[in-house]
Protein backbone atom coordinates (compact mmCIF):
# COMPACT_ATOMS: atom_id res chain seq x y z
CA UNK A 1 0.00 0.00 0.00
CA UNK A 2 1.45 3.15 -0.55
CA UNK A 3 1.59 5.94 2.11
CA UNK A 4 0.68 9.75 1.13
CA UNK A 5 2.91 10.76 4.65
CA UNK A 6 6.44 12.13 4.17
CA UNK A 7 9.71 9.90 4.48
CA UNK A 8 10.94 10.21 8.10
CA UNK A 9 14.27 11.17 6.05
CA UNK A 10 15.56 12.58 3.51
CA UNK A 11 18.70 12.01 1.91
CA UNK A 12 21.07 14.64 -0.18
CA UNK A 13 19.20 17.19 1.64
CA UNK A 14 19.84 21.07 0.39
CA UNK A 15 20.92 23.23 3.39
CA UNK A 16 20.61 26.70 4.18
CA UNK A 17 23.22 29.56 2.90
CA UNK A 18 24.82 30.99 5.67
CA UNK A 19 25.84 33.85 5.39
CA UNK A 20 29.69 34.77 3.82
CA UNK A 21 29.62 31.34 3.06
CA UNK A 22 29.19 29.70 -0.65
CA UNK A 23 25.46 28.01 -1.12
CA UNK A 24 25.49 24.59 -0.51
CA UNK A 25 24.76 23.03 -3.75
CA UNK A 26 21.40 21.80 -4.86
CA UNK A 27 20.93 17.93 -5.46
CA UNK A 28 18.04 15.39 -6.16
CA UNK A 29 16.94 14.04 -2.96
CA UNK A 30 16.15 10.35 -2.23
CA UNK A 31 13.97 8.62 0.47
CA UNK A 32 16.48 7.60 2.79
CA UNK A 33 14.51 4.02 3.58
CA UNK A 34 14.24 3.16 -0.21
CA UNK A 35 18.26 3.87 -0.25
CA UNK A 36 19.02 1.47 2.81
CA UNK A 37 16.82 -1.26 2.01
CA UNK A 38 18.80 -1.32 -1.67
CA UNK A 39 21.40 -0.95 -0.38
CA UNK A 40 20.68 -4.26 2.47
CA UNK A 41 19.52 -5.85 -0.87
CA UNK A 42 22.88 -5.30 -2.68
CA UNK A 43 24.64 -7.05 0.66
CA UNK A 44 22.22 -9.89 0.54
CA UNK A 45 23.40 -10.49 -2.79
CA UNK A 46 27.22 -10.46 -2.38
CA UNK A 47 26.84 -12.76 0.41
CA UNK A 48 24.64 -15.25 -1.53
CA UNK A 49 27.36 -14.90 -4.72
CA UNK A 50 30.50 -14.98 -2.74
CA UNK A 51 29.53 -16.85 0.53
CA UNK A 52 32.55 -15.54 2.14
CA UNK A 53 32.64 -12.20 3.93
CA UNK A 54 36.38 -11.47 3.12
CA UNK A 55 35.52 -11.64 -0.17
CA UNK A 56 32.20 -9.56 0.44
CA UNK A 57 34.06 -6.82 2.14
CA UNK A 58 37.03 -6.55 -0.68
CA UNK A 59 34.01 -6.52 -2.95
CA UNK A 60 32.15 -3.72 -1.05
CA UNK A 61 35.45 -1.50 -0.70
CA UNK A 62 35.98 -2.16 -4.84
CA UNK A 63 32.26 -1.10 -5.15
CA UNK A 64 33.03 1.99 -3.00
CA UNK A 65 36.11 2.47 -4.98
CA UNK A 66 34.65 3.03 -8.21
CA UNK A 67 31.89 4.95 -6.91
CA UNK A 68 34.72 7.69 -5.46
CA UNK A 69 36.45 8.20 -8.88
CA UNK A 70 33.05 9.19 -10.05
CA UNK A 71 31.39 10.72 -7.25
CA UNK A 72 34.26 13.28 -6.42
CA UNK A 73 34.06 15.13 -9.89
CA UNK A 74 30.30 15.74 -9.15
CA UNK A 75 31.37 16.98 -5.44
CA UNK A 76 33.85 19.44 -6.82
CA UNK A 77 31.69 20.71 -9.65
CA UNK A 78 28.65 21.77 -7.36
CA UNK A 79 30.41 22.80 -3.99
CA UNK A 80 32.63 25.22 -5.97
CA UNK A 81 35.48 25.45 -3.78
CA UNK A 82 39.10 25.48 -4.48
CA UNK A 83 41.94 23.24 -4.34
CA UNK A 84 42.34 22.03 -0.49
CA UNK A 85 45.76 22.94 1.11
CA UNK A 86 46.63 19.74 3.45
CA UNK A 87 44.89 16.65 4.40
CA UNK A 88 43.64 17.88 7.16
CA UNK A 89 42.01 20.30 5.59
CA UNK A 90 40.91 17.92 2.97
CA UNK A 91 39.73 15.60 5.84
CA UNK A 92 37.60 18.49 7.21
CA UNK A 93 35.67 18.75 3.41
CA UNK A 94 34.80 15.33 3.86
CA UNK A 95 33.57 14.85 6.98
CA UNK A 96 31.61 18.10 6.87
CA UNK A 97 30.64 19.32 3.18
CA UNK A 98 30.85 15.88 1.44
CA UNK A 99 29.12 13.34 3.82
CA UNK A 100 26.35 16.03 4.18
CA UNK A 101 26.00 16.38 0.56
CA UNK A 102 26.23 13.03 -0.39
CA UNK A 103 24.10 10.96 3.02
CA UNK A 104 23.14 13.88 4.99
CA UNK A 105 25.42 12.85 7.88
CA UNK A 106 28.44 15.18 9.36
CA UNK A 107 31.14 13.83 10.92
CA UNK A 108 33.57 14.70 13.39
CA UNK A 109 37.24 14.76 12.25
CA UNK A 110 39.26 13.79 15.09
CA UNK A 111 41.81 11.92 16.84
CA UNK A 112 44.94 13.11 14.48
CA UNK A 113 48.05 11.50 14.60
CA UNK A 114 51.08 13.33 15.97
CA UNK A 115 52.29 13.76 12.24
CA UNK A 116 49.28 14.94 10.84
CA UNK A 117 48.82 12.00 8.01
CA UNK A 118 46.07 10.03 10.19
CA UNK A 119 42.65 11.03 11.12
CA UNK A 120 39.12 9.46 12.49
CA UNK A 121 35.82 10.39 10.91
CA UNK A 122 33.30 9.71 13.62
CA UNK A 123 29.71 9.84 13.40
CA UNK A 124 26.50 8.03 14.96
CA UNK A 125 23.90 8.76 12.04
CA UNK A 126 24.32 6.10 9.55
CA UNK A 127 21.58 6.13 6.92
CA UNK A 128 23.31 2.59 5.18
CA UNK A 129 22.61 1.10 8.86
CA UNK A 130 18.96 2.06 9.49
CA UNK A 131 16.91 -1.11 9.85
CA UNK A 132 19.56 -3.20 10.02
CA UNK A 133 20.97 -5.64 12.64
CA UNK A 134 23.70 -8.26 12.33
CA UNK A 135 23.21 -11.23 13.25
CA UNK A 136 26.05 -13.29 14.85
CA UNK A 137 27.55 -15.24 12.36
CA UNK A 138 27.84 -12.45 10.41
CA UNK A 139 30.03 -10.25 13.16
CA UNK A 140 32.98 -10.37 10.26
CA UNK A 141 31.35 -8.92 7.79
CA UNK A 142 32.08 -4.79 7.16
CA UNK A 143 28.78 -3.90 5.86
CA UNK A 144 29.91 -0.02 5.54
CA UNK A 145 33.05 -0.95 4.06
CA UNK A 146 31.85 1.10 1.13
CA UNK A 147 32.42 4.12 2.31
CA UNK A 148 35.90 3.28 2.96
CA UNK A 149 36.59 2.49 -0.73
CA UNK A 150 34.75 5.56 -1.85
CA UNK A 151 36.65 7.87 0.25
CA UNK A 152 39.65 6.23 -1.19
CA UNK A 153 38.55 6.52 -4.91
CA UNK A 154 37.68 9.96 -4.32
CA UNK A 155 40.95 11.06 -3.02
CA UNK A 156 42.96 8.99 -5.44
CA UNK A 157 41.26 11.44 -7.95
CA UNK A 158 42.71 14.63 -6.34
CA UNK A 159 46.54 13.01 -6.03
CA UNK A 160 46.12 11.84 -2.08
CA UNK A 161 46.80 7.49 -2.13
CA UNK A 162 44.78 7.21 1.23
CA UNK A 163 43.96 3.80 3.42
CA UNK A 164 40.80 3.28 5.04
CA UNK A 165 39.16 1.26 7.22
CA UNK A 166 36.91 0.62 9.70
CA UNK A 167 37.49 1.17 13.52
CA UNK A 168 34.27 1.33 15.30
CA UNK A 169 30.92 -0.09 14.20
CA UNK A 170 27.68 0.30 16.05
CA UNK A 171 26.69 -2.43 14.14
CA UNK A 172 28.80 -4.63 16.74
CA UNK A 173 27.87 -2.67 19.91
CA UNK A 174 30.16 0.87 19.25
CA UNK A 175 28.82 4.06 20.49
CA UNK A 176 30.06 5.61 17.27
CA UNK A 177 31.01 4.65 13.97
CA UNK A 178 34.37 5.39 13.32
CA UNK A 179 36.54 5.45 9.82
CA UNK A 180 40.04 5.65 10.24
CA UNK A 181 41.99 7.70 7.30
CA UNK A 182 45.68 7.30 6.63
CA UNK A 183 47.52 9.52 3.97
CA UNK A 184 50.08 7.28 2.31
CA UNK A 185 50.93 9.49 -0.28
CA UNK A 186 50.27 13.36 -1.53
CA UNK A 187 51.61 12.90 -5.16
CA UNK A 188 52.33 15.52 -7.42
CA UNK A 189 49.71 16.33 -9.65
CA UNK A 190 51.31 15.88 -13.08
CA UNK A 191 49.96 17.35 -16.52
CA UNK A 192 50.11 14.74 -19.61
CA UNK A 193 51.49 17.94 -21.94
CA UNK A 194 54.18 20.54 -21.32
CA UNK A 195 54.59 24.29 -22.85
CA UNK A 196 56.89 22.91 -25.62
CA UNK A 197 54.07 20.63 -26.97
Amino acid sequence: MISNEPPRQRLIINMPTAPGKAPVPVLEQMNSEIFTLTYGSLIRQLITDFEDLDEVNKQLDTMGYNIGIRLVDEFLAKARMGKCSSFRETAEVIGKQAFQMFINVQASVTNWSSDGQECSLVFTDNPLTEFVELPEEYRDLKYCNILCGVIRGALEMVSMDVECRIIQDMLKGDDCYELRIKLKEHKDEKFPYTEDD
